[in-house]
């Protein structure tokens, strides 16, 4: 309950934003869907592609559509949520309006003829009544099946629900899972008992049920939905607002910088420092879109102006961003990486925080006691033995396992995928017997693991920074003087400390980066 109360308050802004992404998606969805069932029932050479062109978006993994909307838009945020939300939904509400069409009497049908009936009379006052309970049972799917795939829209940072469930992957908090899972369960069966009820409320009256009590709750079983709306409207814009003035003292209208952050505990730390030194700052507010699915959702985010800044490495946007070889002097790829951002990009690397997060080669304690592991090359003899998991961007990369696997001349004999907080879990149940570990990273030690040394020099210099866009520096230079105070804050104790806390403790960001930069003295108590 303590836990609950705590985060009350960002509960109520994401059950508003789960609602608001189902709603509307719902609601264009049964716009485009039923005059696409009206028109598949009507037409029949018509009706097989167009049940087959709304079947092949459910046979697409959403987290895929997803990022195929992401890049096709180049935008995170709610449209693209929406828009594969809608996809998803039309299946079951085509499908439905074809069959309740369908499914009305013959003879009926022949009755409207017989009385003069025109084709549009006959659709609007004979079929469509009579074939509204199947089409609202389609529209129950929808809305139950937006519910639960709306979780997933916190990976592009569309909010929601879900984004309780990803940071609680993402820091191995089970309550924080929890706090989205549940209320995400609990909203399914509302919106699908408020469907129902206005399905009930449809129904045809008998003359003697009108003044029974029957009969006077069906006006309000038919506006169930609609309050439904209403509950996650004001929700979305109560939390939004946070009770936040939308202007500073003196009457200076506040400025919105937006703060993004990658998936795992130290972006969320960073992303909180860099945060609360701008609030610090009079007429400066922040809105966080934390938690986004990785490096080049977050790229293409800042390039795209979605959102206005967050910490990049300098050997990711070297190697997975600018595709360069690697330099491993950190001075010269910070140079060169400021350069390129700003030539291909409008973008400014500020000075870096202090810390090298560099990818690190980590195995158990025990076995490097039991079979000599020092370095890199020790694991060439017996890799094709060991399994390997790795985060899905190490994976990938070029500074990641393709060109590790290339430098080191061997390969691991398994290899599995895994969420970085899983990750850490793995190789300490020995599901996994090699990972790639962060070197700040507080579960290093937590879990008693050993990071090998790059005896090839293979991973280059990964310096932390903020990355600005250009615009934003010039619009507001505070800015760079707000978080000039990170300049060198961070050494790679500081970081791996700060990481401890919120991995093994299980703290939140928020405050153990509040902490931090009050006993620097950078913000108030």
């Amino acid at each position: 309950m303590e836990f609950l109360a705590d985060r009350w308050q960002e509960l109520w802004l994401r059950t508003g934003e789960h609602i608001m992404l189902t709603g509307v998606s719902t609601g264009c969805a049964i716009v485009l869907g039923v005059p696409l069932g009206i028109l598949a029932a009507r037409v029949n050479w018509l009706r097989g592609v167009l049940l087959s062109v709304v079947g092949i978006t459910q046979t697409v993994p959403s987290l895929a559509m997803l990022a195929i909307l992401l890049t096709l838009l180049g935008k995170i945020g709610t449209l693209p949520a929406i828009i594969a939300l809608t996809l998803y939904a039309l299946l079951p509400i085509v499908r439905n309006t074809v069959t309740g069409l369908e499914s009305v009497s013959p003879g009926i049908m022949e009755a409207a003829r017989g009385i003069g009936m025109t084709g549009r009379q006959q659709l609007w006052m004979v079929q469509l009544p009579l074939a509204m309970p199947v089409m609202i049972s389609g529209i129950r799917t929808a809305a139950v099946i937006g519910v639960g795939i709306a979780t997933l829209s916190a990976f592009i940072g569309a909010g929601g629900l879900g984004q309780f469930i990803n940071s609680g992957i993402s820091l191995a908090n089970p309550p924080l899972i929890l706090l989205g899972a549940i209320p995400a369960a609990i909203l399914a069966l509302v919106v699908d008992f408020c469907i129902g009820a206005a399905e009930w409320g449809l129904r045809p009256m008998r003359q003697m049920e009108r003044k029974s009590l029957k009969g006077k709750l069906k006006p309000l079983a038919l506006a169930l939905p609609l309050v439904l709306v209403v509950v996650g409207a004001v929700a979305y814009f109560t939390g939004k607002t946070g009770g936040e003035p939308p202007v500073a003292k003196g009457g200076k209208r506040q400025v919105t910088i937006r703060v993004a952050t990658k998936d795992f505990t130290e972006q969320f730390i960073i992303g909180e420092l860099m945060a609360q030194l701008i609030e610090a700052r009079p007429g400066f507010r922040v809105e966080r879109r934390f938690n986004l699915g990785g490096t080049m959702i977050c790229h293409g985010a800042l390039t795209e102006g979605e959102v206005d800044l967050y910490a990049e490495y300098t050997g990711t946007g070297l190697i997975s961003i600018l595709k360069h070889e690697v330099i491993t002097d950190p001075d010269k790829a910070l140079e060169f990486v400021r350069a390129e951002y700003r030539r291909q990009f409008d973008l400014e690397w500020l000075e870096p925080f202090g810390f090298n997060n560099t990818y690190a080669i980590t195995v158990r304690n025990k076995d490097v006691d039991r079979h000599g592991w020092k370095k890199i090359s020790d694991l060439a003899a017996g890799a094709a033995e060991l399994r390997a998991g790795f985060t899905s961007e190490f994976a990938e990369r070029e500074d990641g396992y393709p060109g590790l696997r290339q430098a080191y001349g061997f390969s691991f004999g398994t290899r599995r995928d895994l969420n970085p907080t899983i990750m850490y879990e793995a190789i300490a149940k020995e599901e996994v017997d090699v990972i790639c570990a962060f070197a700040t990273d507080g579960r290093i030690a937590a879990y008693e693991l050993v990071p090998l040394q790059d005896d090839l020099q293979f991973f280059p210099p990964y310096y932390a920074a903020p990355v600005v866009r250009v615009s934003v520096l010039e619009a507001h230079p505070e800015l760079r003087q707000a978080l000039q105070p990170l300049t060198g804050l961070l050494d790679d104790v500081t970081m791996q400390q700060l990481n401890f806390q919120v991995d093994k403790h299980k703290r939140r960001p928020r405050e153990v980066a509040r902490e931090f930069l009050q006993a620097r003295d950078l913000i108030k108590g």
